[in-house]
């Protein structure tokens, strides 16, 4: 007797990767990354939106800064996305979907001082820090070995981040 499958039914075959991790355990670690996915593309925005309206006598070295600091965030998306992928989830699909997750806040002002522009992503990097420490006891307890080694490695990058962003404003 012929079998019928539907093609939502395909649909998820299609987006099932071998992974070792269980159902529940891929949900899980799928959920976390996710949630740092959409911090990561709001705080990249954000950082983007605050190198655009940069001003005041430290313009150009603050305009820099956080176009470096942007370019690092950005990098971090797509090896967040495609982690969620290799163990088997799926990930953001849209603006809409980031803005359902995200727990860093949008900065919609019509004008930020470049001060209070530095000290705001210095408190969204701390931020960022504290979910990404979150992150890691997540994935520590999943044994996903690789996704504890990116996110050590995205800690120390937005300590960083914080850091240099506290030296620009004392």
């Amino acid at each position: 007797m012929p079998t019928h499958t539907h093609e939502s039914d395909l649909g998820v075959a299609r987006l099932c990767t071998p992974d070792g991790f269980t159902p529940e355990t891929v949900k899980n670690l799928s959920s976390v990354l996710n949630a740092l996915l959409a911090d990561v593309f709001a705080l990249y925005l954000k950082t983007k939106n605050f190198h655009w309206h940069m001003s005041g006598p430290h313009f150009r070295d603050h305009h820099l800064l956080l176009d470096e600091q942007a370019a690092q965030i950005f990098e971090m998306s797509d090896v967040i996305a495609e982690r969620v992928r290799k163990i088997g989830g799926t990930t953001i699909r849209s603006i809409g979907h980031i803005a359902r997750l995200q727990r860093l806040a949008d900065n919609d002002q019509e004008y930020v001082g470049p001060k209070e522009m530095l000290l705001e992503l210095q408190a969204d990097n701390k931020a960022l820090v504290t979910s990404l420490r979150a992150a890691h006891e997540v994935t520590d307890k999943a044994n996903d070995y690789a996704s504890t080694s990116l996110i050590e490695v995205w800690i120390d990058e937005a300590e960083r981040r914080a850091w240099f962003l506290f030296e620009a404003t004392r």
